[in-house]
C-alpha cells in the first residue's frame, strides 16, 4: 500500500464549485490537491451554462432579423450553423481543452491530479496508487451526470445528452427531445430556429413542470411559434434505432420518429463511486446529504450538483464560498486560532469572505460561519421570451400551509411591454405570505425575465415588506415596472 502524502486539503471533483473551493483555499495559503478525472471546471464551461448560451445568443439573433418585417422593413435571414459550432469550440471550450483552467488552479498555489479518485477511509482518498491524507478535510465536489431513464432499446443506440447536442457540427435534419424541462426547452428552440424539424415528448402534463403553469404556457406557445411540436403526458414506453434514425414508441400507443434523439431527463449523482462506506456514508441516495455548512460528516463536506440543491452554477458558487468560510474557520480553530494565510483579512480572498459573511448577519451570529439559505434560489430558463423564478411557486407555497396571496399582470399591459409586442409572450407573477406581508416567490417571464428576476430576487430574500414595494419607485417605461402592476392586483 502506497505511504499517505499528508496535505491540509483534498477537494475531489473540480467542477464550479470545487475548483472555486480549491482555488480559494489555495489562495489562504493551505496546502490543496485537486482532483478531477475529466475536465477542470466541469459540465457549466463546456456541455453547459457557457457553450449553450452561445448556441441560444445565435438563436436569437435569427430571430430577432426575422422580426424585422412589420416593425423596421424587411429581411431575409439564412442559418448556417458553422460559426455557432466554430465558436464554441474556440472561444469557450478549447476544443475542449482544460489546459487554462489547470494552470488557473496551479496558478493560485494549487496541485492538480489527473484521475478518478475515491474515499478511502477518514480523512484519506487514493488516486490510482496514489493516497493522500488530509489533515484538515476533504470537499466532494464530483457533480452529476445525465440521468437515463431505462426505457426498453435506449441502450446501446446513439442517442444525444446534453454533451453530445454541444458538441454537435452539422446539423441533424429532425430531432426527438425526450424531456421538456428547461434544457430540452433551451436546446429545442436553438435548433428549430436553426431549420431542424423538432418534436418534443414529456411525461409530465405539462412542459417545465416544475415551474408556474402560466411559465409553461408561454414557453410552450413561444416553442410552438417556431415550429417544435410538442407532445405532453407521454410515457416512453419503447425506442427502436435503425438506419432511419429513432422511433419512440408511447405507452399510449404514440410514435415519434426523428433522425436523431436527445435525452434530458434530469441528472443523477454516481455517489456509489465514491467510496463512501468507508467513511460511513450512504451511497444508495439519489444525492449527498448535507447539513447547512454543507457537512456530509466530520472531516468531510459536499458542493455543487452532488448536494441535490439544484444543477446551478451560481448554487455550486454559493455553496463554494460557505465551504472556504467553514473550512477556514475549522483550520483556525485547530491550529489554535491562526489564520493560516498569515493575516486578519485576504482581500477577494477567502478569509476577508468568512469575515464579511460573519458581519452581515448572514450566519446567523457574530463571528460564526454562514449557513446556507436557498428560501430566494433563483432560476432562469433561457427560452425566449426567458422565464426567471425565484423562491416558491403558488402551488409550493399552499402546499407549506402559507396564506397565500397572488399578484398577477400580462407583460403586455406595461408600456414597454406593447411597444416591444410582447402579448401573451410575458408576465409578472408573485406569490406572497398574506400573513407576514413578504413575497416568498416570484416569475418573471418575458424579453428579459432573467434580468428583471433581479429586483424581485432581493425582494424574496430580504423579505421586503409589501408596504416597501408598493411604495418603490419603478423606472418608465422598463419591464420590470410591470412589477408595481402585480403588486396592484396582489392588493386586490
Amino acid at each position: 500500500m502506497a505511504e499517505p502524502e499528508v496535505v491540509d486539503v483534498v477537494v475531489l471533483g473540480l467542477g464550479v464549485g470545487g475548483e472555486e473551493v480549491a482555488g480559494r483555499l489555495a489562495e489562504a495559503g493551505l496546502t490543496v490537491v485537486g482532483v478531477e478525472r475529466n475536465l477542470v471546471g466541469g459540465e457549466c464551461p463546456y456541455w453547459g451554462c457557457i457553450p449553450s448560451k452561445m448556441m441560444i445568443r445565435a438563436a436569437n439573433a435569427l430571430a430577432e432579423a426575422r422580426r424585422v418585417d412589420g416593425l423596421a422593413g424587411t429581411a431575409q435571414v439564412r442559418p448556417d450553423w458553422a460559426p455557432v459550432a466554430q465558436r464554441i469550440r474556440q472561444e469557450a471550450t478549447d476544443d475542449w481543452d482544460d489546459r487554462a483552467a489547470v494552470e488557473r488552479l496551479t496558478g493560485k498555489g494549487g496541485r492538480f491530479v489527473r484521475g478518478s479518485g475515491r474515499l478511502d477511509g477518514p480523512g484519506r482518498v487514493r488516486v490510482g496508487d496514489r493516497v493522500f491524507q488530509a489533515r484538515h478535510g476533504i470537499v466532494l465536489g464530483t457533480g452529476t451526470a445525465p440521468s437515463v431513464p431505462p426505457i426498453e432499446g435506449l441502450a446501446g443506440t446513439p442517442y444525444w445528452t446534453n454533451r453530445e447536442a454541444i458538441e454537435v457540427e452539422e446539423l441533424p435534419e429532425s430531432l426527438l427531445v425526450l424531456g421538456g424541462g428547461a434544457i430540452g426547452l433551451e436546446l429545442s428552440q436553438v435548433f428549430a430556429r436553426f431549420g431542424v424539424r423538432v418534436t418534443v415528448v414529456e411525461a409530465f402534463d405539462r412542459v417545465l413542470a416544475v415551474e408556474e403553469p402560466e411559465a409553461s404556457a408561454v414557453a410552450a406557445t413561444a416553442l410552438r411559434a417556431d415550429g417544435v411540436e410538442i407532445h405532453t403526458g407521454v410515457r416512453a414506453a419503447r425506442v427502436a434505432h435503425g438506419p432511419d434514425g429513432f422511433t419512440l414508441h408511447g405507452a399510449d400507443g404514440a410514435e415519434f420518429t426523428a433522425e436523431r434523439l436527445l435525452v434530458v431527463t434530469g441528472r443523477r449523482a454516481h455517489l456509489d463511486e465514491l467510496g463512501l462506506d468507508t467513511v460511513g456514508v450512504d451511497a444508495s441516495r439519489r444525492y449527498l446529504a448535507v447539513d447547512d455548512r454543507l457537512h456530509v460528516t466530520d472531516g468531510i463536506w459536499a458542493v455543487g450538483d452532488v448536494t441535490g440543491e439544484g444543477a446551478f452554477t451560481h448554487i455550486a458558487m454559493y455553496q463554494a464560498s460557505i465551504v472556504v468560510a467553514d473550512l477556514l474557520d475549522h483550520v483556525r480553530r485547530a491550529d489554535g486560532g491562526a489564520d493560516p494565510s498569515g493575516t486578519s483579512s485576504v482581500v477577494g480572498g477567502a478569509v476577508g469572505v468568512a469575515s464579511s459573511l460573519a458581519a452581515t448577519g448572514s450566519s446567523g451570529g457574530a463571528g460564526s460561519v454562514p449557513r446556507a439559505d436557498y428560501r430566494a434560489l433563483p432560476r432562469v430558463t433561457f427560452t425566449d421570451p426567458e422565464i426567471g423564478a425565484v423562491g416558491l411557486t403558488e402551488q409550493q407555497a399552499r402546499e407549506r400551509g402559507i396564506n397565500v396571496q397572488v399578484g398577477f399582470t400580462e407583460l403586455a399591459s406595461s408600456t414597454r411591454g406593447w411597444i416591444h409586442r410582447t402579448e401573451g409572450a410575458g408576465f409578472i407573477k408573485l406569490v406572497a405570505d398574506a400573513d407576514q406581508g413578504v413575497l416568498v416567490g416570484a416569475t418573471s417571464a418575458g424579453p428579459a425575465g432573467g434580468e428583471v428576476l433581479s429586483g424581485l430576487a432581493v425582494a424574496v430574500h430580504a423579505a421586503v415588506p409589501l408596504a416597501q414595494l408598493r411604495h418603490m419607485i419603478y423606472a418608465y417605461p422598463t419591464f420590470h415596472r410591470a412589477v408595481s402592476e402585480a403588486l396592484r392586483d396582489l392588493g386586490s
